[in-house]
């Protein structure tokens, strides 16, 4: 059985509460920037994203993201990849910068994403990409041929209502849940498998509280939610799941421990 995940954090990004949880505090909050570690009993050792690295902080960038990195500021943290371990296998929840800024470090590793969230940034405007936080010097050239598109897994049964997924490599130990709204192929990864399954909920949400206490945020986080409505029933799935005895673990939460 592949081992439970473990969730370090790649850098912080300071922000109003106020922004990532409605009635919140105008106090400015450390807000964590999260990927994912676990061992696969077949391929070995996987990622679930990379996080934010050097890739978007320093060096030679394009004017889009530096001016990106100028506004965010992430300060990267000691976990933060550097491209000197070895990876089988890096599953996507989606493809904005903080999730995919490693992605060149590792070009023999295999790539797991929505075909849906791949085509779509692949083949729209550069404007279009930039908008919606996604840059083309982040993505590996040959992303679209080399993903292993989550569409041609075979459909199961996510735990505790959280509805139809896909098993990722075909043996029920990571499955990939739809979880649409933040972004086009926004993804969550569950292990059913565990004494209490886990969902990684990702970008679902930033806080618990905003799901659990249905106070989900309004602007300026919510300009760049890429589908309102889905939004909503993806939040309400989320809490269901929890309250259903599942544990879930979000990208941004600061009270998600690693």
């Amino acid at each position: 059985m592949s081992a439970r995940p473990v969730f370090l954090n790649s850098a912080f990004v300071r922000a109003p509460e106020r922004f990532v949880l409605h009635g919140g505090r105008w106090t400015r909050i450390d807000i964590p920037v999260r990927y994912g570690v676990f061992d696969h009993p077949r391929l070995g050792r996987c990622l679930i994203d990379t996080g934010y690295t050097q890739r978007v902080t320093t060096g030679r960038r394009s004017l889009p993201l530096t001016l990106y990195a100028s506004i965010l500021r992430p300060r990267l943290q000691q976990d933060a990849l550097r491209g000197d371990i070895t990876v089988k296998a890096i599953l996507l929840t989606h493809l904005h910068a903080d999730h995919v800024s490693a992605l060149r470090d590792f070009p023999d590793a295999a790539l797991y994403a929505s075909g849906v969230g791949v085509d779509h940034f692949t083949n729209c405007s550069e404007y279009a990409r930039i908008r919606h936080g996604v840059f083309r010097e982040l993505l590996p050239s040959d992303l679209q041929q080399r993903a292993k598109r989550f569409e041609a897994c075979a459909i199961v049964e996510a735990p505790l209502g959280l509805g139809p997924a896909r098993d990722v490599f075909g043996d029920g130990e990571v499955l990939a849940v739809p979880l649409p709204g933040h972004m086009r192929g926004h993804t969550g990864f569950v292990w059913p498998k565990l004494d209490r399954p886990l969902l990684y909920a990702a970008d679902a949400q930033w806080l618990a509280r905003a799901v659990m206490e249905d106070r989900a945020p309004g602007a300026p986080a919510r300009w760049i939610v890429d589908d309102v409505a889905a939004d909503v029933t993806t939040r309400q799935r989320i809490a269901a799941f929890a309250r259903a005895g599942g544990e879930v673990i979000y990208c941004h939460d600061p009270a998600d421990g690693a």
